[in-house]
């Protein structure tokens, strides 16, 4: 397996409690920039991107006085495979031995700040204990997702069996580090509407994929292209914090893209792909012309068809906006939310202090049945009970009641009768490909991209990635699966990147995904559609517990802890 994991093993799940969600909030989040979009003309129509402009860094070779060395423990302090936080007056360094050998790095997970003391170092690797990042302890690099940034390496000596470590003041501070990335050196985009690289989509697997090019020397043109009106930023943040601002929510500064040259069209939607010629079409007859096309367009939620469904106040969750005004309308309300997946359930759980009341309709019996099982299902709902959340099971939607053109409720097929003053629909999402049906890039019958192990479609120079692809799963036999995961999303988008670059890798990264109610945090590694058993240890009752997820026939397995 890739960055963490070696050979094929069997698949994990995580369940863990951890710290609170609002705990987790405090983590670093991006700047916005001061900068605005340059509009551009091509073929006459007036575009956005973001032009290059180089990125404050810090001094490559930091000077005396910009550096602190201290003796932070004995040479025996630490056995091998241990990990310490120790203190540099300027900030906490993390402290690996590791095969009788002393590292030194960033403390925390750059994705979400997590403390890596408390995570897993393996085989020269520690991962984060949140989200699964994986990071190279003798570089720092990244080498598992989530997250876009690596860990600050900093100098340890040994001297009279005391270990010394020197760090740059700065790099302790930040505790972050951007690898090192080519610029771009093709003639000014604004004269041109032909690219090197073109990305349609930019959530994780785009950004990473752009990203990965200019970190492996890539120097021509790259366009990322988006409908939404912002610069690419963390969607599994809409549910969980939906009071969350979009730029709190961004994954990179403006500036950021303007250094590294990557050109990023906002509110662009492309509606035709020409494998032919090479070139795409925008809704507004805007075209490019691309040398590698990556396809990673995401997914469109599903809406419901019931009577009533064009009242105001019914919502999806699919942009910042979305879900700042579903907080606004629920505040001291009635909120119900359709569909208990992890969207429906991530938000009725971030509702119950803001709105009066809050309702769950949902088709199965138990929330995640399908996905957890029926089991861990009860015993999630049962939180969600204590937590003053009413749940309408086994039923769906019928109509969708207004007064002068707002929703004021909900009437189920078992009958029921809810009162609403706001609705989240969130069962379920479909692939966003219907642009691709007349190209001849190919599409399964729910139309989903199918790609090789090196992402590439049935068209030589067109790639795809995230929630929109089928990919062969290697400890699953090669079975195309589709895994609509955050995580997954950025191992996909470098595997584009590098066979863009003939690299010839593999994606071969373990599942992963997570989310956090009530202070619970439950973590799910692997793949396990289809389980046919659950194997529970531990107090299931008290959310304490390990599962394991296991089919006849399938040596692949999942596993689960939770405290």
């Amino acid at each position: 397996m890739g960055g963490c994991f070696s050979k094929p093993k069997p698949v994990e799940l995580k369940i863990e409690v951890v710290l609170p969600e609002k705990e987790r909030g405090k983590e670093e989040l991006s700047a916005s920039g001061k900068g605005s979009p340059r509009a551009y003309q091509g073929n006459g129509t007036a575009r956005h991107f973001h032009a290059e402009e180089r990125l404050p860094a810090p001094h490559p070779y930091p000077g005396p006085q910009d550096c602190v060395e201290a003796a932070v423990c004995h040479v025996k302090d630490l056995e091998n495979g241990q990990m310490r936080e120790v203190e540099l007056g300027w900030g906490k360094v993390l402290l690996v031995k590791d095969n009788g050998e002393f590292h030194a790095l960033g403390h925390k997970c750059p994705h979400y700040g997590a403390p890596l003391v408390k995570g897993v170092l393996s085989r020269g690797r520690v991962r984060c204990p949140w989200h699964g990042a994986c990071f190279n302890i003798g570089t720092g690099d990244l080498e598992d997702f989530p997250g876009l940034d690596s860990l600050h390496k900093f100098q340890v000596k040994i001297e009279k069996e005391k270990v010394y470590v020197r760090a740059s003041k700065q790099a302790l501070q930040l505790q972050r580090r951007t690898k090192v990335m080519a610029k771009c050196i093709s003639p000014s985009a604004g004269h041109s509407s032909s690219t090197n690289v073109l990305i349609v989509g930019a959530g994780a697997a785009g950004l990473v994929c752009a990203e990965t090019l200019r970190q492996e020397g890539f120097s021509d043109r790259i366009v990322l292209c988006t409908l939404d009106r912002h610069l690419p930023y963390d969607r599994p943040k809409l549910s969980k914090s939906l009071d969350a601002q979009p730029e709190q929510l961004a994954l990179r500064p403006k500036e950021f893209f303007r250094a590294y040259g990557i050109e990023v069209l906002t509110e662009a939607q492309v509606v035709t792909v020409d494998v032919r010629n090479k070139k795409v079409v925008f809704k507004d007859g805007f075209k490019l012309e691309y040398s590698k096309l990556l396809l990673a367009p995401g997914s469109s939620p599903k809406t419901l068809s019931c009577k009533g469904k064009e009242v105001e106040n019914v919502f999806t969750i699919r942009t910042p906006e979305d879900a700042n005004r579903v907080v606004r309308l629920a505040r001291g309300r009635n909120a119900v939310v359709v569909g208990a997946g992890f969207l429906g359930m991530e938000v009725a759980a971030y509702l119950t202090e803001k709105a009066h009341s809050v309702s769950v309709v949902e088709l199965e019996e138990t929330p995640f049945r399908r996905f957890l099982g029926e089991r861990v299902g009860r015993a999630l709902m049962k939180m969600f009970e204590n937590n003053r959340v009413k749940f309408y099971m086994q039923t769906e939607v019928s109509e969708l009641r207004a007064q002068e053109g707002k929703l004021k409720e909900v009437v189920l097929k078992s009958s029921k009768v809810v009162r609403a003053d706001v609705c989240v629909v969130g069962i379920g999402a479909v692939p966003a490909t219907g642009f691709l049906r007349q190209s001849s890039i190919n599409l399964d019958s729910r139309g989903f991209i199918p790609v090789n192990k090196m992402m590439q479609t049935n068209v030589p120079g067109v790639f795809a990635a995230g929630d929109a692809v089928t990919f062969p799963l290697a400890w699953r036999n090669n079975r195309k699966v589709n895994i609509p995961h955050w995580q997954m999303a950025h191992a996909q988008g470098r595997v584009a990147a590098q066979n863009m670059l003939a690299q010839e890798a593999e994606i071969s990264t373990v599942p992963y995904l997570w989310t956090a109610m009530f202070g619970k945090s439950l973590r799910y590694a692997g793949y396990g559609e289809g389980f046919d058993d659950v194997i529970i240890q531990g107090d299931l009752e008290d959310l304490k517990f390990v599962a394991f997820y296991t089919k006849t026939g399938d040596m692949s397995w999942l596993t689960g802890k939770g405290s």
